[in-house]
């Protein structure tokens, strides 16, 4: 599916783009491809004053703020790096950005971003971040149950999994909304917000 337009109010949402997990190996494009095309997406974006949500998963030392059900794949009580939930530089020092930080799959889930959002009149998402199948589906699929249109950059995001990746972007995000590269978004972005 080709892109169609974006709204007026459009804000770009950048997942989990933190140096602990940009660190990690990812298909089917390296963390540092997806860094540099949020980079370059939220520089359009901000210099048209559209705002930018820049996304991190963290957890307090002693976990009591994460997910507590169980699952055959634990991550609970692991013990991360210092620093391992900073967002990276390429994408930071931006003080009119918005921070939200999260403790759940969903960037909505227990966060003020849907309220961040409604506040400054937004209407569309353009996602982009690490796990494509993880973060990103989970923030898209209640993006879209909240009603805001969603678009997805395909190439700028990616996951640990390149099976994972490509079932959320073949299967699950034509069902939430509209795909398409960086190179597509920005053209529409010129073309929609001159």
């Amino acid at each position: 599916m080709s892109l169609t337009t974006l709204d007026a109010r459009t804000a770009l949402v950048a997942i989990d783009l933190q140096a602990g997990i940009t660190g990690m190996p990812t298909q089917p494009y390296p963390a540092a491809d997806v860094v540099s095309r949020t980079a370059e997406l939220a520089d359009a974006f901000r210099s048209r004053g559209l705002p930018v949500v820049l996304v991190r998963v963290s957890f307090a030392p002693d976990w009591a703020d994460a997910v507590p059900g169980r699952t055959e794949q634990q991550a609970r009580g692991l013990a991360f790096p210092e620093g391992w939930d900073v967002i990276v530089d390429e994408l930071s020092g931006h003080p009119g950005d918005i921070r939200v930080t999260k403790h759940n799959w969903s960037a909505f889930h227990g966060t003020d971003l849907d309220v961040q959002l409604r506040r400054r009149g937004i209407t569309q998402i353009v996602l982009t971040g690490i796990s494509t199948s993880i973060g990103v589906e989970s923030t898209a699929r209640d993006a879209y149950a909240h009603g805001y249109h969603v678009t997805l950059a395909t190439d700028a995001m990616a996951d640990s999994d390149p099976e994972a990746h490509a079932g959320s972007v073949e299967r699950i995000f034509p069902r939430l909304g509209e795909s398409g590269t960086t190179a597509d978004v920005l053209e529409l972005l010129s073309k929609t917000h001159a």
